[in-house]
């Protein structure tokens, strides 16, 4: 298939090219620079100029593709809700293009959700919806497209997709430890997070292209739910550092803004997603990565 890439070169989405092209498949991944471009053209990929804002070269390469992966979105956490809506209106165009195709259009979303006192599951639908909402309600907007001829997949990531050369979250939460002098977690650090490995993402995504059904939400998670007290212990042991715990009200102040995405309980299933797909993840845990060095200790 030619597969239209958006995010190509990004942490997920540099993966998922090289799982493409390894399995046959053709490759155009949205470059927004020079080196990005340069990037994947060195891997064998094609790569189309172009922004998430440029919603008229999406279109255009959406149409001219097999299929669409869309991975890309704006991390402008000073304007998170002007990116929403930036999502949105990309997600929108693309879908109209492929309107009466049946092809596939794959999107990126998360895990976060209403569910309270159980893991997220692939039937529990996203409540988020319109283009105010969290990523622009883009997740619902796809599937709406099922019933319009367009086979559209929400590809729900882990909150930390781990892997040697993670920049993510887990990442972000080293570096503070090592600024602060201890490794924190926040009050109990009973909430958890699901996790999964890059390689094994991009294992999903690959499949889910070539047999997920329309309307379908795939999870790409490895372990289900992982507690932010022990990967603070973890982070801690690297780097010979303390664990601590901090209290709610000092969130803000200790980890700064990603201190609202740590004390979030996001926990999930991937069982349906495993049958549906065959997968099984093979790459290493969380934690064997954090004390394989995935997060170095600065030289």
């Amino acid at each position: 298939m030619r597969v239209f890439v958006t995010g190509a070169s990004g942490w997920i989405g540099s993966a998922v090219t090289d799982e493409l092209l390894t399995h046959g498949h053709k490759v155009v991944g949205l470059a927004r620079s020079d080196e990005a471009a340069a990037a994947l053209e060195a891997k064998g990929a094609i790569a189309h100029r172009g922004s998430l804002d440029d919603v008229d070269s999406l279109a255009a390469a959406a149409a001219a593709a097999d299929g669409v992966i869309h991975l890309a979105f704006k991390h402008d956490f000073s304007d998170y809700a002007g990116a929403g809506r930036s999502e949105h209106a990309a997600v929108q165009r693309m879908l109209d293009t492929l309107e009466g195709s049946t092809r596939p259009f794959l999107l990126a979303s998360g895990l976060a959700s209403g569910v309270i006192g159980r893991p997220l599951t692939e039937d529990d639908a996203s409540p988020h919806h319109g283009a105010d909402s969290m990523r622009g309600g883009s997740e619902n907007l796809a599937l709406s497209y099922a019933d319009r001829g367009v086979r559209p997949v929400a590809l729900r990531f882990s909150p930390t997709v781990h892997g040697m050369g993670d920049h993510g979250f887990t990442a972000t939460l080293t570096k503070i430890a090592r600024e602060r002098g201890a490794a924190g977690y926040i009050g109990d650090g009973s909430t958890r997070w699901a996790a999964v490995h890059r390689s094994d993402a991009a294992r999903i995504v690959r499949l889910a292209l070539e047999k997920a059904p329309a309307g379908s939400r795939m999870h790409a998670v490895a372990e289900g739910g992982l507690p932010s007290r022990d990967i603070a212990a973890a982070i801690g042991d690297y780097l010979g550092l303390h664990t601590v715990s901090v209290a709610p009200e000092d969130t803000e102040a200790h980890f700064g803004w990603i201190g609202g995405f740590f004390g979030m309980d996001v926990t999930a299933s991937s069982a349906r997603t495993r049958e549906r797909l065959g997968w099984t993840p093979t790459g290493p845990t969380l934690f064997e990565d954090i004390a394989a060095g995935a997060y170095p200790l600065p030289e």
